[in-house]
């Protein structure tokens, strides 16, 4: 029973050493996968914020947002065009340099960002199951155990029961 034990142990360990790795791996090549520096344009966003509040763009949760340029502004109250000067950029928005209050802009811009591939989506895929197949591996793992405490307690009992039988009372 010992025997088994160990090879259970040892077998749990190599499955949950596979897979880890197999996760750090798939997850290296799904990072590894992206197509860089894919540019994007987005036309008339809609913006609406106090002078001196940095408004962050809708896209900039794009893997790798970066790069972004305004170019072009519109003050949707009458039509007319405010110059990109007007405006300082950093990270993923930007900022009213003036002392000039909009309410509302319409914001033409441009932005690099790591787009997803057939690669890096079928790594990210791998990477999700599994994770979510570790739940089924823990289980297994109970029920591994449960079986040897039982077959534990069942051969002691028995190995008991024999000696005590042959015991004279």
């Amino acid at each position: 029973m010992a025997t088994s034990m160990n090879q259970f142990i040892t077998g749990v360990v190599v499955v949950g050493v596979v897979l880890v790795m197999a996760i750090f791996i798939a997850g290296s090549i799904q990072d590894a996968t992206y197509e860089d520096n894919t540019v994007a344009t987005v036309t008339n966003e809609t913006g609406s914020w106090l002078n001196e509040t940095t408004y962050t763009v809708d896209s900039s949760t794009a893997t790798n947002f970066a790069g972004l340029t305004i170019l072009s502004a519109i003050n949707t109250t009458d039509n007319s065009s405010i110059g990109v000067g007007n405006f300082s950029v950093s990270g993923s928005g930007f900022t009213n340099a003036t002392a000039t209050t909009w309410d509302s802009i319409w914001v033409t811009y441009s932005y690099s960002y790591s787009a997803d591939t057939a690669a890096s989506n079928a790594s990210s895929d791998l990477v999700t199951s599994l994770s979510n197949g570790s739940g089924w591996l823990t289980i297994l793992i109970v029920v591994g155990f449960a079986t040897i405490v039982l077959g534990m307690l069942t051969s002691g009992l028995g190995r008991s029961a024999r000696v005590e039988s042959s015991l004279a009372y």
